[in-house]
């Protein structure tokens, strides 16, 4: 049994906080080598106390250098504390980490996501951006290191598990007709609103958006799932992931979020993978792939499992989702803009600048500006991911939304 030495990028946050549960139950397995946040010092400052790091990453240098203080005042002289940015790029990279979580949500995570796969890492990829941003660019960069890329979803780590063995080993390569699969299904709770009226929805408030019925996740990804486009980034993730079409993925809502994704095979099997949901089941899969261990999640109980329910999305409810799927489609630079636009819609609805039904506008907008734009490099997602937002952001003041009404309608 080897030791991985980790890198938790995101660490403070809902998945990184549960990679450290996990790997509290196996000290013997992992070292952490390093953490990374952006501003929770109190909780990062914790996490040194226990887990004593090399190397600690703050982004934001303010709260740095206030984590250095505590450290300091702690007697703590041997952990080394970088600021910035770039040095998740550093500490993702760097060859003292053979295992890489990377967790940090947004668009934000995607240039250190990148580094740890061009440096041939083991990437637990809980990032969906990174691949629905810069899609063909992280996967070119994946084949030519050799990185191992396992995903932490816990619908494509469900995809995963019910895929035959050699796919597993060449998912990026492999073809799933060739597999012996005619469907990848994509199942998705629907969140809060699945049984609410259409006319209802442009009243939601965040708090409301935020109350997941079966998952604990951070604002921004809870509102996503509010929306269904958590379920359209995912679509987008899961094309680059297994090497599918649009066409051969369906998304299947299922309420009780028991079944996590399931696979259909040519024979008429289906194949899929369940279990409580908590994402530390699929996270120990990851650590410890191809071995299994404990996650600390109790196991499903049938006897309490009332029943499993299933329905077709309806896209009149989900707008964002039928959006995710048509940029899937329409190229990468549509999931770059429609990624960026998002993120900053989602803000603006978390801070009661807009309403829950103008995230679905402002996205629209900047795919229908962005779309016909080529992406050959990184610099090129980067670019079109600066418009983007700077383009949603001049949809945002009170006025904003009624002024360009005529650009941001359906």
């Amino acid at each position: 049994m080897s030791r991985h030495q980790l890198c938790i990028l995101g660490s403070t946050g809902s998945i990184g906080k549960s990679t450290l549960e996990v790997v509290r139950l196996h000290p013997e397995r992992f070292d952490v080598i390093s953490l990374a946040a952006n501003a929770s010092v109190d909780t990062l400052f914790e996490q040194c106390l226990e887990f004593r790091p090399n190397v600690v990453v703050m982004v934001s240098i303010e709260h740095g250098k206030q984590l250095q203080d505590k450290l300091k005042h702690a007697g703590i002289n041997d952990i080394q504390v970088k600021l910035g940015k770039d040095a998740l790029v550093d500490v993702a990279s760097s060859p003292d980490v053979d295992t890489v979580m990377a967790a940090i949500v947004g668009a934000s995570g995607l240039m250190p996501t990148l580094a740890a796969a061009k440096a041939g890492k083991r990437v637990l990829l809980a990032n969906k951006e990174a691949l629905v941003t810069s899609g063909a660019i992280f996967m070119a960069a994946v084949k030519e290191s050799g990185a191992i890329l396992l995903p932490i979803d816990s619908e494509h780590n469900a995809i995963f598990q019910c895929l035959p063995a050699h796919m597993q080993a060449n998912a990026a390569d492999s073809h799933i007709a060739e597999q012996g699969i005619s469907k990848i299904l994509l199942t998705g709770s629907g969140g809060p609103f699945r049984t609410w009226s259409i006319d209802k929805l442009a009243s939601v408030t965040p708090e409301q958006a935020c109350a997941h019925p079966n998952w604990d996740m951070g604002r921004k990804i809870s509102v996503d799932s509010a929306t269904m486009m958590n379920k359209g980034l995912e679509f987008i993730e899961a094309k680059w992931l297994f090497n599918l079409t649009a066409d051969d993925i369906q998304v299947v809502l299922h309420p009780q979020s028991t079944i996590h994704s399931m696979v259909q095979y040519i024979d008429g099997s289906v194949i899929a993978q369940m279990g409580n949901p908590d994402m530390r089941t699929p996270i120990a899969h990851a650590l410890s792939f191809p071995e299994r261990i404990d996650s600390g999640v109790a196991p499903l109980d049938f006897f309490t499992t009332a029943s499993f329910d299933f329905q077709a999305p309806d896209f009149a409810k989900y707008p964002n989702l039928k959006l995710a799927i048509a940029a899937c489609k329409k190229g990468q630079a549509a999931c770059t803009a429609l990624n960026a636009a998002n993120e900053i819609a989602v803000e603006a609805f978390l801070s009661e600048q807009i309403a829950f039904t103008d995230i679905y506008k402002i996205n629209a907008a900047a795919v229908r500006e962005f779309e016909s734009l080529i992406i050959a490099s990184i610099d090129d997602v980067l670019a079109i991911d600066g418009k983007a937002r700077q383009f949603a952001r001049e949809l945002l003041p009170a006025d904003g939304l009624k002024k360009n009404n005529a650009e941001v309608s359906e």
